[in-house]
């Protein structure tokens, strides 16, 4: 998802040779591998958005895998980048590497200042270390190698699959394939109280392409739309705009995860940067791209 929405986004640019590592070419968890691409292909700037990535469930059945991947990808790709003369070098991290009870909203001082949240702690540790190698290299090396840290992403490309989405399109998939079957209810894990922030990966693709040009310091910078909405909102405004009308259910079994989580973007938009994609347009969107997709239930249930 991030990855296409950054092509997309330097595609339009004119002078710009876009270079692309896709899953069946290489596999970036393997370093010699990494190491002889990057060495063939000279990139001047690089723009690192591969990741292990998923939901509460994903996380809770497969820590060593979010944990050892994620870790992998950041070594063999830093360390690549470094070797094949890249000019800049941008780690695109995640909100999760902050604690679980920051203050609010959430500032780049606090990161390692707490606990995390337990849920996805294995992804975030690894996405810490991420931050912490592309500074060291920065102070033994010189390097311009940045850190961003996005809020919760959605739009084209995101996935639907139930047991490794997150929330959002999660959501939509439920939602949507409730009134295609004519259910009437829908279960919400956990209370629905968590207050999340959303961006879309266009306004993301524009943001970090902003900041590789403008941002050039250690530690990371936090990209945020400033959209921020319960998990029970977020069900309701699907539901609006999906047409359903169908009530919710709470599994309260199931973790809320971290209370409220909202990025202090204000070092962004103090560089001059602002967001364009309201949340109820992405959403509308994202019921239309699952509307369009294989994976929506057959109207009759099937």
């Amino acid at each position: 998802m991030v990855g296409s929405a950054l092509v997309r986004r330097l595609s339009d640019l004119p002078g710009v040779t876009v270079l692309t590592a896709e899953r069946r070419e290489l596999d970036l968890t393997d370093r010699p591998a990494t190491a002889a691409w990057a060495k063939a292909k000279r990139p001047d700037l690089v723009f690192m958005a591969a990741a292990r990535v998923g939901g509460i469930l994903a996380n809770h059945e497969s820590p060593v895998d979010f944990l050892q991947d994620n870790l992998a990808i950041e070594l063999s790709t830093i360390e690549a980048s470094f070797a094949a003369g890249a000019q800049k070098f941008m780690l695109l991290g995640s909100s999760c590497v902050y604690p679980k009870f920051a203050a609010q909203p959430i500032s780049e001082s606090s990161l390692l200042t707490g606990p995390l949240e337990p849920t996805n702690q294995w992804y975030a540790i690894a996405k810490i270390a991420g931050i912490m190698l592309c500074d060291a290299y920065r102070q033994q090396y010189g390097t311009s190698f940045i850190s961003t840290m996005p809020t919760n992403l959605y739009g084209p490309n995101d996935n639907f699959d139930p047991k490794t989405s997150h929330v959002l399109p999660a959501t939509v998939r439920k939602i949507v394939d409730a009134r295609n079957s004519g259910r009437d209810r829908v279960t919400i894990w956990g209370s629905g109280s968590p207050l999340r922030e959303f961006m879309h990966v266009d306004d993301l693709a524009d943001a970090v392409l902003f900041l590789m040009r403008a941002y050039d310091e250690a530690g990371p910078v936090n990209v945020g739309s400033g959209q921020e909405i319960s998990i029970l909102g977020l069900h309701q405004l699907v539901a609006e705009l999906a047409g359903w009308k169908g009530t919710f259910e709470f599994d309260n079994r199931k973790p809320d995860g971290t209370p409220r989580k909202l990025l202090d973007s204000s070092r962004l938009i103090a560089l001059g940067w602002q967001p364009r994609i309201e949340l109820r347009a992405g959403v509308r969107q994202m019921i239309e791209l699952y509307e369009k997709s294989e994976q929506a239930s057959d109207p009759r249930g099937a």
